[in-house]
């Protein structure tokens, strides 16, 4: 791990290569896992406050879980998270003809009905956020089902942190990001 501003940052959100391909995993992090997408107490409000102006863009069955249990839940770890339909995928879930998973939060943001993107657990993943004490620990989070991502990302040589750039640069800002660029170039500049 190394400091960029305020945070630490693992080795491997700059050495491990990542490009999403829907293609051919389908949005399957939508789908899998224990539980819905993490989010924070603000998330939660603001998916609250919107739900009317997100809620068109919503299939029938996740507005009617989102209806009968709330836009966000605790899970067994006690952390705010979306909703499941049938334990399965998240509720906000929405997939397209072809059968990949889309998130309708961001189908909402994209039509202009909501200044909320999606959960930032979301957009920056692979990257998995622990909140320390004074700071954030990024972690790169290997997950078998994002494999073609990987060999998207190696095939491009795109790594993570410069695929997730407007997701870094929307968690913590323009400053920070040049500053983890800066230190990568340093970093790869010595590794050689």
């Amino acid at each position: 791990m190394f400091a960029v501003g305020m945070h630490l940052v693992s080795e491997d959100v700059l050495e491990k290569k990542f490009v999403c391909d829907l293609n051919a995993c389908k949005g399957a992090c939508c789908v899998e896992g224990d539980s819905g997408a993490p989010l924070s107490d603000e998330e939660a409000g603001i998916i609250e406050d919107d739900w009317e102006a997100i809620k068109p863009f919503i299939p029938k069955e996740g507005v009617e879980v989102i209806e009968k249990e709330g836009n966000f839940m605790i899970d067994n770890d006690g952390d705010v998270v979306t909703p499941l339909v049938n334990g399965a995928h998240c509720a906000y879930t929405v997939f397209t003809p072809d059968g990949t998973a889309t998130c309708g939060i961001e189908l909402a943001w994209k039509a202009g009905k909501t200044k909320f993107r999606k959960p930032i657990s979301c957009h920056l993943y692979p990257i998995r956020v622990t909140k320390l004490k004074d700071c954030d620990a990024l972690n790169y989070n290997q997950w078998d089902i994002c494999k073609p991502a990987c060999a998207c990302g190696e095939k491009l040589q795109v790594p993570v942190y410069k695929f997730l750039k407007d997701a870094l640069i929307r968690k913590y800002g323009e400053a920070w990001y040049a500053e983890l660029e800066e230190f990568a170039e340093v970093y790869f500049r010595v590794r050689m």
